[in-house]
């Protein structure tokens, strides 16, 4: 692997702004790499559409972002994973990483009680959620929680509706026997501490961000197209930002959430 391909940007997508709270963990972890963050947005959401549909706007976002000439590629985003990472794999020789509900820390972290999936009804309904539901099902007794419009309530930034939507939802789960949340979208992220204050303190909440930047950096330093050289820029200009929608406005909202997240 030669100099100028350690130096090339990491691709990142996903159908909105949910990807932001990946980027967000991968800017931390791994100091001194540059980002391409394409969000979808003329096709968002993901997550209520077919998974052939999907499948179709994954390839194509991920196609624009190797011809940009990215070393790897992160498909910040479930559903997308779910449908359409092999493929993705199958057409491009970078290394590609995925996302996926962090069932399996939450059932090793040994609290009692039953473990709630929040995810999109894509996510939920594909195979790679029910291979890990059958997996770890019989450690624990898991509920999957379709969040159908979750999605555009936390772009849109409608606070109160955010909250509204979340007590509804929690309205019939039995909170007082359920250990741990798993956000099964990278969305979900965002209104960590909306979602705490609803279902109590004593309740875990899990995601996955952590572990997918964990086995980024891994597969990084393993094809040795890890940038060990420091970098001199900031964190704003370490990242560029692509929107299908062609849209200055998701643009300025990614750059928004990204600060907050920060």
């Amino acid at each position: 692997m030669n100099k100028e391909q350690k130096l090339l940007p990491i691709g990142v997508f996903d159908s909105g702004i949910g990807g932001i709270s990946v980027l967000s963990e991968m800017l931390r972890a791994l100091p001194n790499e540059h980002f391409i963050y394409a969000s979808d947005s003329a096709n968002a959401p993901y997550g209520t559409k077919s998974c052939e549909y999907v499948r179709d706007l994954s390839l194509n976002v991920a196609r624009m972002l190797v011809t940009k000439g990215v070393k790897a590629l992160v498909v910040a985003c479930n559903s997308a994973t779910s449908v359409a990472i092999a493929d993705i794999r199958k057409q491009h020789a970078i290394p590609v990483i995925g996302m996926e509900p962090a069932l399996k820390p939450a059932v090793e972290n040994g609290n009692k009680g039953r473990i709630v999936v929040m995810a999109t009804p894509l996510t939920l309904k594909e195979e790679k959620f029910n291979s890990l539901f059958s997996r770890f099902n019989t450690e624990a007794t898991i509920i999957p929680l379709p969040c159908g419009g979750l999605v555009e309530l936390i772009e849109s930034e409608d606070e109160q509706g955010i909250k509204n939507y979340l007590q509804k939802l929690w309205e019939s789960l039995p909170a007082a026997e359920v250990s741990s949340v798993v956000l099964g979208c990278t969305h979900y992220c965002f209104i960590k501490n909306d979602l705490q204050e609803i279902i109590g303190r004593d309740i875990n909440i899990v995601d996955g961000n952590a572990g997918t930047v964990r086995h980024l950096e891994r597969i990084l330093k393993e094809d040795k197209l890890l940038n060990e050289n420091p970098i001199p820029d900031s964190v704003e200009d370490r990242v560029e930002y692509l929107d299908t929608g062609h849209d200055t406005n998701t643009i300025e909202l990614c750059q928004r959430f990204l600060q907050k997240h920060k």
